[in-house]
C-alpha cells in the first residue's frame, strides 16, 4: 500500500464512498429503485444518479482545478449542489 499517499483527505474520501454504498445497498433493499423520468435525457435509477453525480463531481474537480487552481472547497459545495439536484430532480 505504499504506492499511494494515504493521508487523511484521501481516507475520508474513500470512506465516505463506502459509506455511500453500503448506504445505498440498504436503501436499495428496502425500498427498490424503479426507473425515473427527470431533467436528464434517460430514464434512470437512484443507483445510476448516484453514478452520474460521482462522475460530474470529479469533472467538477477537474475543472475548477484547471480553471482556478485552488479552492477547492468551493468546487466541493458546486458538486454537493449539483449531487442534490440530480438526486432530486435528474
Amino acid at each position: 500500500m505504499t504506492w499511494m499517499a494515504w493521508t487523511l483527505p484521501t481516507a475520508l474520501f474513500f470512506a465516505l464512498i463506502a459509506l455511500l454504498l453500503a448506504g445505498m445497498t440498504v436503501y436499495e433493499l428496502r425500498r427498490p429503485t424503479r426507473l425515473q423520468r427527470g431533467f436528464l435525457p434517460i430514464a434512470t435509477t437512484r443507483g445510476d444518479r448516484v453514478f452520474i453525480s460521482l462522475l460530474s463531481a470529479a469533472f467538477i474537480h477537474l475543472v475548477w482545478l484547471a480553471v482556478v487552481g485552488s479552492l477547492l472547497p468551493v468546487a466541493s459545495v458546486m458538486s454537493a449542489a449539483w449531487t442534490f439536484t440530480l438526486m432530486r430532480w435528474g
